[in-house]
């Protein structure tokens, strides 16, 4: 029997050719055909819609060494993440990113390693925007 995902297009993240957040910014902009992504995670959930270089249709993303991403993309990646959107975020979001600082300085709370592995499931398989296809298999 083949399986779903047998038939469609595999796109490859290798977690061992970054070690952070701007390297995992370059290994998924390798990915597109039309340019580059810049990192805002926002744009990346557009981008999982399709019309940015994607398939159009249902795809894989191997995240391969996805071990090494989860460590990469860790507390301490998110804490200098953080720390650069507390200076150009408007003020009244400043409160909330400062708790997420505090929690990333603790080893608590979502690291970028979840965010994007949440962002990327919401549009697969009972995610809520199921209906691009993207199946992400972490190996």
């Amino acid at each position: 029997m083949t399986r779903r995902s047998d038939a469609l297009p595999v796109l490859v993240i290798d977690g061992a050719s970054f070690a952070d957040f701007a390297g995992f910014v370059r290994e998924f902009s390798r990915l597109l055909h039309h340019g580059a992504w810049n990192g805002n995670l926002d744009a990346l959930n557009d981008i999982l819609r399709g019309g940015f270089g994607t398939p159009e249709t249902g795809w894989v993303l191997a995240w391969v060494h996805s071990d090494s991403s989860r460590v990469a993309l860790g507390h301490d990646a998110t804490l200098r993440w953080l720390e650069q959107i507390r200076r150009t975020c408007h003020p009244s979001h400043r409160a909330s990113v400062e708790a997420r600082i505090r929690d990333a300085e603790g080893g608590q709370g979502r690291t970028l390693f979840d965010m994007i592995v949440e962002i990327i499931r919401d549009h697969g398989p009972g995610g809520c925007e199921s209906e691009d296809g993207i199946i992400l298999e972490l190996r």
